[in-house]
């Protein structure tokens, strides 16, 4: 049951990384959106494994993983400057307003990677909860949702 609820979990929020695709034009802007790209590719190989869409991949398991550190390491430095207005941003003001506690989300996603057991599709699937919770927490909070 946890194994179906982490997948389910990851579904939503792979389907859910995918950024708008709009014209964005501050370089700031562009650079979190590249970022978080970063994360929902990767987001997405782990997912792929769990789900048994893809095969497991215990080289591709362990760069996802590594991806997901290195991009969780990069946050603070890349969302540092809210730059100018960009109507493409799915970035929210509240995350300068707000920004320890955006430090803090983005932390947990590095913790919850760096604690995935990518051992096994299993395993996978066991730390996708803990990861997609990570991510929803944070978009729940600092992230536009277009329609």
């Amino acid at each position: 049951m946890k194994f179906v609820k982490a997948v389910m979990i990851g579904a939503i929020l792979t389907a859910g990384a995918a950024f708008a695709e709009g014209d964005r034009t501050d370089p700031n802007a562009i650079a979190r959106s590249d970022l978080m790209k970063i994360v929902g590719k990767n987001t997405g190989i782990l997912g792929g494994m769990a789900k048994g869409e893809a095969a497991y991949d215990a080289a591709a398991a362990e760069g996802a993983k590594a991806a997901l550190i290195e991009a969780a390491a990069r946050i603070e430095e890349t969302f540092k400057d809210q730059g100018g207005a960009d109507p493409a941003s799915e970035a929210k003001p509240e995350i300068w307003a707000n920004w320890e506690d955006f430090l803090t989300k983005a932390k947990a996603l590095g913790d919850a990677a760096g604690a995935m057991d990518v051992a096994s599709a299993e395993s996978i699937g066991a730390g996708m909860g803990a990861l997609g919770g990570a991510c929803k927490d944070c978009h729940t909070t600092y992230r536009v949702m277009k329609q």
